[in-house]
């Protein structure tokens, strides 16, 4: 027997002896956050110098045979782009929140910390010394990422890890692997530099099938193992002491989050190079989207993906000129960053 007990605010769903609890709240804004990364999708599908119609589009996700050459525009050219938006964008809204979730700071992000820019290490050693494929790129863009996760994590280490030392550690990090990075481009050859600095925009230009269907399937993965450590996380909110006395062993669970964080963000750098600034936005707007005591995962991932997919097609259709997806992200997520940190200088004075 299933017992439901609807209250102004939270749903409880018990069966014998597991009980499921949701806030009302948090599940109409993910329904209206994914109804809003459908209609994101759609018009990336329909949108460009080919234009689609409504009834095109229906007959080629119908599987229409007469559906012509808006089939190969759609299936071929546009879905592979849409799809990796949503599903990359989800990848870093849910590692921002795992970051932002062990710190309890609002500045922790992969891109803030230096994780992002280990990826982008790793893939870019794979680029210019091996030329390899996109799952040898994905595999140095994971252990980029972990090394320096290694690194920060350890400096940071003073009988256990403080946020706020974690931050400026990761920022001192990441500023000693950004000219790492950019001395490994000027060694290039040029035509190797020139490809790897399209890449490092953060673009979604010439992504296939490929990249997309093996970056999804990572992400899919990657956010099921963080789904089992999410009750975890939310204890670690409340201190070590407190999640211990519940339970939750802190180190390893945290272990766990941080290497499943790097490769959620590592996986989005292989495929479309760092894109900046998602990992630090979603987890805060939609912690004010649901009013949520603490960052939800679930809820960072699906405004992640809707955050990405729009400007994805923001940079392609709604500016003068065509711009890469990276673009997009760094000049609005700036204006978010320097309020942020305007508002947490204000808070703590």
């Amino acid at each position: 027997m299933n017992q439901r007990t609807v209250t102004e605010r939270t749903l409880v769903v018990r069966r014998r002896r597991i009980a499921l609890r949701w806030r009302v709240r948090s599940i109409v804004v993910g329904a209206v956050l994914l109804a809003l990364t459908l209609a994101v999708t759609v018009a990336a599908l329909v949108l460009g110098g080919y234009s689609v119609s409504a009834s095109q589009l229906w007959s080629v996700v119908t599987g229409d045979p007469d559906a012509g050459f808006a089939s190969v525009v759609i299936l071929e050219w546009r879905a592979p782009r849409a799809v990796a938006a949503v599903t990359f964008g989800a990848a870093l809204g849910a590692s921002g929140a795992v970051f932002q979730s062990l710190t309890r700071n609002p500045l922790a992000s992969p891109d803030i910390i230096g994780f992002s820019a280990g990826s982008y290490t790793g893939a870019l050693v794979v680029i210019i010394l091996v030329g390899g494929t996109y799952p040898e790129q994905a595999a140095g863009a994971v252990v980029g990422g972990l090394l320096t996760a290694a690194v920060v994590y350890v400096l940071a280490w003073r009988d256990g890890v403080q946020g706020f030392r974690l931050i400026i550690i990761g920022i001192a990090v990441a500023a000693m692997l950004v000219s790492f990075n950019t001395w490994l481009m000027l060694t290039a050859e040029m035509e190797v530099a020139m490809s790897a600095t399209s890449w490092g925009a953060g673009s979604f230009t010439g992504i296939g099938w490929e990249e997309t269907a093996i970056g999804s399937a990572l992400v899919l993965v990657l956010l099921g193992i963080l789904a089992l450590l999410a009750p975890g996380l939310r204890q670690l909110e409340l201190g070590d002491d407190a999640a211990r006395s519940t339970g939750v062993r802190a180190e390893p669970v945290r272990l766990a989050a941080i290497v499943v964080g790097v490769a959620l963000t590592a996986t989005v750098t292989a495929a479309a190079g760092p894109i900046a600034f998602i990992s630090l936005a979603a987890p805060q707007i939609a912690r004010r989207l649901t009013r949520s005591p603490g960052v939800a995962v679930a809820s960072a991932a699906l405004t992640g993906a809707l955050l990405l997919a729009a400007a994805d097609v923001a940079g392609q259709h709604l500016l003068p000129t065509a711009m890469p997806v990276g673009v997009v992200t760094v000049v609005v997520g700036g204006t978010y960053l320097v309020w942020l940190i305007v508002r947490e200088v204000r808070r703590r004075a």
